[in-house]
């Protein structure tokens, strides 16, 4: 009997024993041989920096470019980002069709685009929608200062207090007049109405002024420089509508005034761009409103009949100042990329002084970002580059109203301002009706 137990005690260490011999193996595997264990790190590490060296290719759409400067940003991109390829894709010349294209693909979660370029007027059509990202964390973790920008291109990509996109080349309204004619520009648009009767018929002119009051987008970038320039808003920072003021309705009785006076042509109200630029360079105008691109066809020897003869300068104040009508591009990225981290470094570099600067030099793009108005080789670009009333231009520009629907917030201000333009209707009903429908609109 007490063999037996011996033999039953024996056998039971004998079995704890060999328990803590496996125990023990296995542990040697990782703890008591380090150069086994470092090897499998190694291994792992290797494969992750393998997967790094892969560059990412990420997908920049944007507009048709006849200039060289697209090619050439992405090229310097690519030279100081090597682990980053960037693809372009061209969408239609034609605004409304790149629009619809993006809003189907990004409507579907396409991840197929993860960059690309948008209207100053659609940041906040493609926010609410949900189509981009925010980009106010990339933003203060690179500490940019959205102040080094003219503010009213961040305003227009600026929608519920965040940042939707980064401005990257700019345009704004513009006021020329005949230096042949006029030595100083008139300061206020008052001073504009008297100048301009006087001045009709100097120098060959047909005209004291030119303007766009045809009802299309143009008669809202016309409308908006006055409402701004008597202190006026349409939509305010909150989103909320608020054109019926006093402002407004003394704005439109301005513009009214002008379209209804006896210094521009008759048929105004059928003028778009061509229309003033082929009316201005043929020398048929003392003043003229239009966008920065007329400087060149004015000094267009084969077009023009006004070379030499033509400066630009701010628009018209009215009671609070001078404002223009903001234009340009913006750049977004697509909410649903697959390279978020990649696309913000993308469009940092050709949002950024480096990007700008070559859009600048080889596109002739206005830059957004102020301090490169004192590069040498920007201003070498173009004399409105040059220019300080150019700079103090985009420093006044304003945008269109920052709504998520812009389109019919145009339709409904294209309809009502005609009215006021054609006599059907006073400067009051005008600002009423458009607060009225706005607001409606805005509920749908």
């Amino acid at each position: 009997m007490k063999f037996w137990k011996l033999a039953l005690i024996n056998l039971l260490l004998i079995t704890l024993a060999m328990f803590i011999a496996a125990c023990s193996g296995t542990g040697s595997t990782e703890q008591d041989n380090p150069e086994n264990a470092e090897s499998t790190s190694d291994k792992e590490e290797g494969t992750s920096e393998s997967s790094k060296d892969e560059p990412v290719t990420i997908v920049y759409a944007r507009g048709v470019d006849t200039t060289p400067a697209t090619d050439a940003v992405i090229k310097a991109f690519e030279e100081k980002y090597p682990s980053i390829k960037v693809e372009q894709r061209e969408m239609p010349a034609d605004t409304g069709q790149s629009h619809d294209q993006y809003v189907t693909a990004l409507s579907s979660q396409s991840t197929e685009i993860d960059v690309f370029n948008a209207d100053v007027i659609w940041p906040a059509e493609f926010a609410q929608a949900n189509y981009v990202l925010e980009l106010d964390r990339f933003i203060e973790k690179d500490g940019i200062n959205m102040e080094d920008y003219f503010p009213g291109t961040v305003a227009a990509a600026n929608f519920n207090g965040k940042q939707w996109a980064m401005p990257q080349f700019t345009d704004a309204g513009v006021f020329y007049y005949r230096t042949d004619i006029v030595e100083e520009p008139p300061k206020t648009w008052d001073e504009l109405i008297k100048m301009a009767r006087e001045l009709k018929g100097e120098a060959g002119t047909e005209h004291g002024y030119l303007m766009q009051a045809a009802q299309y987008e143009g008669l809202i970038t016309n409308a908006i420089e006055f409402i701004a320039s008597y202190g006026g808003e349409v939509v305010d920072e909150n989103n909320n509508v608020v054109v019926d003021s006093p402002e407004t309705i003394k704005a439109l009785e301005k513009m009214k005034e002008i379209v209804t006076s006896d210094f521009v042509p008759e048929n105004i109200l059928n003028f778009m761009e061509t229309e003033t630029e082929n009316a201005w360079i043929e020398g048929n105008a003392v003043f003229a409103r239009n966008w920065p691109y007329m400087m060149s066809s004015s000094n267009d020897e084969e077009r023009s009949e006004i070379v030499d003869n033509v400066e630009m300068a701010r628009l018209p104040a009215g009671d609070e100042g001078t404002a223009a009508a903001l234009g340009g591009w913006m750049t977004m990225i697509n909410r649903y990329t697959e390279h978020p981290e990649e696309s913000w470094e993308f469009l940092k570099f050709i949002s950024g002084p480096e990007g700008q600067k070559i859009s600048a030099v080889e596109g002739s793009r206005a830059p957004t970002l102020k301090a490169l108005y004192d590069d040498p080789e920007v201003q070498d670009v173009s004399s409105l580059f040059a220019n300080p009333e150019f700079r103090e231009v985009l420093e006044s520009a304003v945008p269109r109203p920052v709504s998520p629907i812009y389109p019919e917030v145009s339709d409904i201000m294209q309809i009502e301002i005609s009215k006021v333009l054609t006599g059907d209707q006073t400067s009051g009903e005008a600002a009423k009706n458009m607060q009225s429908k706005i607001e409606a609109a805005m509920a749908e």
